[in-house]
């Protein structure tokens, strides 16, 4: 039995994680860094602890793994199959030189993480991506400031008495390579890119490595064969009204951020000519675009559906700008677009980005 615990009566969730931490490491004693009180107790902090390890596969890197997304003692859940989130997060980040500890950084990283998730109920999965808006060490001069999720090579998932948990490891990007991850697959990229970052390991001191030999083929192949994999994206600004003006033809209005038009330029042609859809999640709306024989808009209930000819299509992409303004498409005539400004703040609320 683990000694981490504290008045719970069972510790097997815990005890399979480091019982397979210990297979891969056999020896070695962890760095852990452990919860006070538990948000489950009233605790800030959602994660039980962070372990970390010293690795010399690949590069030498200090490996972090997280404890608490899973269900750690008893079962509480009602999914007899998974437990809790089904998963626990991981980190590897590149050891410098000389260095004899770990950073301390990731271990708030990871706990944000943790955060979002219990907050939102949104589950990270292998494939996923996420923008930090930021360098992902706050305070260091970094180019990466993004995200993806890939299965851990080194863990592979366990099955406890409480279910099934994945080792969900989380990769540091730079916004370029996020955003042709997005355009493509981030899976497909992190393949391209693991002959050049072995393990995925995080370097904080690293350019893009898109202009890395063989990789920028590789991305041009995939995207020419396989379009875009990505069918959803999420938005704060997200507005749909019906308008009824006397002299104009609009009869909805949608509302949306510069910096989702700028994504949706840049996806519905890698979507629509391969026959798939693309939908913008708002809080309260759905706008989702369908390739179509006919264009044409249905608004039912909170969701907006836009079917769009290909020749449609190359009149909405020219028509429309990452740019505050109002605009309308030849084709789609009932619609009237409104795009704001996107402001990005940091962690701390600092305003560090416009757009539009």
């Amino acid at each position: 039995m683990s000694d981490h615990a504290g008045s719970d009566t069972t510790n097997d969730g815990w005890d399979a994680i480091d019982a397979s931490l210990a297979r891969l490491y056999p020896g070695q004693q962890p760095r852990h860094v452990g919860t006070v009180l538990r948000s489950s107790m009233g605790g800030g902090d959602p994660l039980d602890g962070i372990s970390v390890y010293r690795s010399t596969q690949g590069l030498p890197h200090w490996h972090y793994v997280t404890y608490g997304l899973s269900e750690l003692y008893g079962k509480e859940s009602g999914d007899p199959d998974y437990s809790g989130y089904g998963l626990e997060l991981t980190f590897r980040l590149l050891a410098l030189p000389g260095e004899t500890e770990a950073p301390s950084w990731p271990f708030n990283f990871l706990q944000n993480l943790a955060r979002y998730v219990f907050r939102t109920g949104n589950v990270f999965a292998d494939g996923h991506w996420m923008t930090a808006n930021g360098p992902i060490a706050l305070g260091t001069p970094t180019a990466i400031c993004s995200m993806a999720f890939a299965s851990d090579p080194g863990l592979p998932a366990i099955d406890t008495v409480n279910g099934r948990v994945d080792f969900l490891q989380v990769v540091g990007l730079t916004i370029e390579e996020e955003r042709v991850g997005t355009q493509w697959a981030p899976k497909q990229l992190l393949e391209a890119l693991l002959p050049h970052m072995p393990l995925w390991i995080t370097d904080l001191g690293r350019p893009s490595l898109l202009a890395a030999p063989g990789v920028g083929a590789v991305v041009a192949a995939g995207l020419a064969r396989d379009g875009s994999s990505t069918c959803a994206m999420f938005t704060d600004v997200l507005e749909v009204a019906e308008l009824a003006p006397p002299d104009a033809a609009a009869t909805i209005q949608v509302t949306l951020g510069a910096r989702q038009v700028a994504d949706l330029l840049t996806l519905l042609p890698l979507r629509l000519p391969f026959a798939r859809s693309l939908a913008l999640e708002g809080r309260h709306w759905q706008l989702l675009f369908e390739p179509g024989a006919a264009d044409g808009a249905l608004l039912v209930d909170t969701t907006l559906t836009v079917r769009m000819r290909p020749a449609t299509l190359a009149a909405f992409t020219a028509a429309l700008a990452p740019r505050e303004g109002c605009y309308q498409v030849a084709g789609l005539t009932q619609l009237a677009w409104s795009i704001r400004k996107t402001l990005i703040r940091d962690a701390d609320g600092v305003l560090v980005q416009t757009i539009g």
